[in-house]
């Protein structure tokens, strides 16, 4: 399995030299149809495969934020809460979303203009937006239209719908733990049963088992990672190979799975690899940069 890991300076892959954009942030990464997607420098759209990795296009607006290959589209989130789509060379704005009924009174605590944090799709093409502070929308028809779910009070960090069963999404809220819906977002329950803390940034699925992080708040302090069966149950602290405590959190995109294969990165640049769902763990890389993103790639 193929770790790729996005630094503030630059794009790296476990075990080898930087893959692309020395010297460039690396913010957002996201699996392509025969490749990978890359946002560079809050402005630059790229895209790589195990060959080598080219510049698509640049934006000038707001900075981008995330990126997802879903629904036949390549979607981009940004500062300001907008989405983009990329459409003959360029990223042009979805104005379908600008008009979420309810749009207008998303904000941030301190009182800046909110983003689109991240970004999900289900298996039966239903793109979902995650609006920091804003709820989750979704879309069922390629962005034509959109609707909110969760209340847009709820501090969404991170949503994640299960590529196997469609309506099946997960979110990593900043004060209530884990929020699971099974109907697309119309109804959510809240669960905490396990964690040491609330204040949660990062959210993977690791073939039968979820993967939570965890922490005393938006600062970190006491961050640690947990798991639990997706069906169901407690949350279950990872504690092989791991260190009692991270120093910071593990951010919104900084956590990844692909079958039981788990990794995730680290504000002081150190990476670890799971191979069994998350029940224990390996330190492969250290002395990075600060650790944006990560994501994991099949070897072909």
């Amino acid at each position: 399995m193929r770790v790729l890991v996005g630094t503030s300076d630059g794009l790296h892959q476990t075990g080898g030299d930087a893959a692309a954009s020395q010297g460039h942030s690396v913010a957002a990464l996201a699996r392509g149809d025969r490749g990978w997607w890359a946002i560079l420098d809050e402005r630059f759209l790229w895209r790589g495969d195990r060959a080598s990795w080219e510049p698509v296009t640049e934006h000038d607006g707001p900075a981008l934020t995330c990126v997802l290959k879903a629904a036949g589209e390549v979607w981009v989130g940004t500062a300001e809460a907008h989405l983009l789509r990329l459409s003959g060379g360029r990223l042009e704005p979805v104005a379908s979303f600008d008009r979420i009924d309810g749009s207008s009174d998303w904000y941030t605590p301190w009182g800046g203009p909110p983003d689109v944090r991240s970004l999900s799709a289900g298996p039966d093409g239903v793109v979902y937006a995650n609006v920091h502070v804003g709820g989750i929308t979704r879309s069922p028809d390629r962005g034509t239209t959109w609707s909110p779910t969760i209340d847009i009070d709820t501090d969404v960090h991170r949503v994640l719908a299960n590529d196997e069963t469609p309506g099946v999404v997960f979110a990593a809220l900043g004060a209530g733990g884990l929020g699971v819906t099974s109907d697309g977002g119309d109804t959510w329950t809240f669960v905490t049963e396990g964690l040491h803390a609330t204040y949660c940034r990062a959210v993977a699925i690791a073939g039968e088992w979820l993967i939570l992080s965890a922490s005393a708040g938006p600062r970190g302090g006491r961050s640690a990672l947990y798991r639990r069966p997706i069906e169901g149950g407690t949350f279950q602290r990872c504690t092989s190979g791991l260190p009692e405590w991270f120093r910071a959190n593990i951010d919104s995109l900084c956590l990844d799975a692909l079958g039981v294969t788990a990794a995730f990165g680290t504000e002081d640049g150190e990476v670890y690899v799971s191979s069994d769902s998350g029940a224990t763990w390996d330190l492969v890389e250290r002395d990075l940069s600060p650790v944006q993103c990560v994501l994991l790639a099949a070897e072909r």
